[in-house]
């Protein structure tokens, strides 16, 4: 392996590269460095996330931009503004004791008047997204008339947030002459067109095993239920004493409930997705960054341009629908040469979505059990004992506390010490799964259950109640029971029995309660269809089309009137809605 000095850096860059920790170069810097101070070629540089881009674009960049000339010289576009905000830090850590560039950021979600001032002062590098970009050049502030070098960093993510366009607009108003210098960890066929379309015979480079990934990804999967994600989640958290990782989810939606629960539930997480504003977002990072914050549940989106080390975990909540998401989900782990764990909890249904990822990366994927409430238990045990084991004792000022420590406790045996101490930490986990259930997926179909670990609902007997939606609605139990909690305002103690059918279903609940429930439901939609209720002594000679033996369609029910109300209105899809096309956000 080459050194930063064999590479052709200049010394003063090399060494504020080592002052901040950096020995040698990663493979694609190595590789890209050399070709890159040449100044005179386009390149495509393919490499996993994780394995050092930023500083095989930046180095070269900060040679060849020249600190006396106060014009933009140089353009890097990325897809969000927390990977914008990361080049730039880096960019400036790297310069610092180098060459006095100003190196400015622009994104959206921030002041823009702040950021004109600060390109009018003359930026000689400019980082960006692409829309605020664009804002900026139709406002005639950003000149990239000068520009002699073009970053597209991440491309094929920017690619699929729909910046197509955008590229084509911002690479139009750069000057024929210019280098691009285009990174990407995957290489699609929009890739290339860009490639073919702006770049005059670029070098290509590519990271041997660059389908395979990161070997140091240990990538896992867990079979369960859908509806016992969340506690399968909790069950590996409590079991992995230390973890510090992300959480994905589809939707910003689920990002935000799942954190929410979390939350609830004494966990250390927040979440991170679009609808958070720029405060927001840079304050829930801060926390990630300084390890205050354990659990980071995010959009795929959100999550692009974390960089921060020693995350353990990269937790998928379900599996993305592009391959090319599910490489930079699992890039957030195993960074700098350490290992990590890419860990999917899955139902039945996401299996093939493994089985084309191992086709893909050309890796086995291991699957693994959720952990027993005992496990968990005796986990959470031999960690405080650990932690005994290794405390560091402060003899000095612990001993003048140490009489009256010792006169409480003389009356105990060293046993009932011991067992009182583990008891302090363990009583709340030893209650929460006593008697808890596998949550392993079996053969056979289990019973749906949901965010809390418990039985089903305690009534099997009370009025029973026809409702005119079913699974052709994209509901399924668990979602019709969500359904009914949040239309007939009650919870789900009081809802027993639930028999699901294709266009209609039946459900009871307690005694005395039907006449409530079945006035919530006044003038409430399910995809575009009034829902009506009826009771239901015995069951309707009905077919699946929702109409009598006879054709008529029931209308007799107590709910149809009233203000129309949508159930997506109440944005019930994710966990309790019903099926629904993927959503990119």
């Amino acid at each position: 392996m080459k050194s930063f000095d064999a590479l052709g850096l200049s010394g003063e860059l090399v060494e504020t590269i080592r002052q901040l920790g950096f020995e040698n170069p990663t493979p694609i810097q190595e590789k890209a460095i050399p070709v890159l101070l040449q100044g005179n070629t386009d390149l495509v540089g393919l490499a996993q996330t994780g394995t050092g881009k930023t500083a095989a674009f930046g180095l070269p960049l900060l040679e060849l931009v020249d600190a006396n000339n106060r014009q933009t010289q140089a353009l890097v576009v990325a897809p969000t503004r927390e990977l914008s905000v990361q080049i730039t830090n880096d960019f400036e850590r790297f310069s610092k004791n180098f060459k006095p560039l100003n190196i400015v950021t622009v994104y959206g979600g921030a002041s823009i008047s702040d950021q004109i001032k600060k390109v009018k002062r003359g930026a000689q590098i400019i980082v960006a997204t692409p829309g605020r970009l664009i804002d900026l050049l139709s406002r005639k502030v950003v000149n990239l008339s000068q520009i002699q070098y073009v970053v597209l960093d991440e491309a094929d993510e920017m690619l699929n947030m729909g910046f197509k366009e955008d590229i084509d607009e911002i690479l139009s108003t750069t000057p024929e002459s210019k280098r691009v210098w285009l990174f990407s960890a995957t290489m699609p066929r929009e890739v290339r067109d860009i490639a073919s379309n702006y770049m005059s015979n670029p070098q290509e480079i590519a990271m041997e095993g660059q389908k395979q990934g990161n070997e140091n990804i240990d990538h896992q999967y867990a079979l369960v239920d859908d509806r016992d994600k969340y506690l399968a989640l909790k069950r590996f958290v409590d079991y992995t004493p230390g973890i510090f990782g992300v959480v994905f989810c589809r939707t910003k939606m689920d990002t935000q409930k799942i954190a929410e629960h979390l939350i609830k539930d004494g966990y250390n997480a927040d979440p991170l997705h679009g609808d958070l504003t720029q405060a927001q977002r840079d304050r829930v990072m801060k926390s990630f960054k300084n390890k205050t914050l354990q659990l980071l549940v995010a959009t795929d989106v959100a999550a692009r341009g974390i960089d921060v080390s020693n995350i353990t975990h990269v937790i998928h909540m379900n599996m993305p629908d592009e391959m090319e998401f599910y490489t930079h989900r699992s890039g957030r782990t195993a960074r700098a040469g350490k290992k990590g764990i890419s860990l999917a909890i899955i139902s039945k249904k996401e299996l093939g979505r493994i089985h084309q990822v191992e086709k893909s990366l050309k890796r086995k994927f291991t699957q693994v059990a959720v952990p027993t409430g005992d496990e968990v238990c005796q986990q959470k045990i031999m960690d405080l004992v650990l932690k005994v084991r290794s405390v560091e004792i402060n003899e000095e000022e612990i001993d003048s506390f140490l009489p009256e420590v010792y006169h409480e406790l003389k009356d105990f045996s060293k046993e009932d010490i011991i067992k009182r101490f583990a008891s302090i930490e363990f009583n709340r986990f030893l209650e929460y799964y006593r008697d808890a259930r596998d949550l392993n997926k079996s053969d056979k179909s289990d019973r749906k259950r949901f965010f809390e670990e418990g039985d089903e609902p305690a009534y099997s007997t009370g009025d029973r109640i026809f409702i005119n939606v079913g699974k052709m609605d994209g509901l399924d139990k668990g979602s019709l029971l969500g359904l009914i909690c949040d239309y007939g305002e009650t919870d789900k103690s009081k809802i027993g029995k639930i028999d699901l059918k294709g266009a209609y279903s039946f459900f009871e609940v307690e005694k005395g309660m039907a006449d409530q429930v079945m006035r919530g439901f006044e003038g409430v939609e399910v995809r575009g269809r009034k829902v009506r209720l009826e009771m239901s002594g015995e069951r309707p000679e009905r077919s699946d089309s929702g109409r009598d033996r006879g054709g008529r369609s029931g209308r007799s029910g107590r709910s149809g009137g009233g203000n129309k109300r949508n159930f997506s209105e109440k944005k019930r899809e994710g966990f309790w809605g019903g099926k629904r096309k993927p959503k990119r956000y």
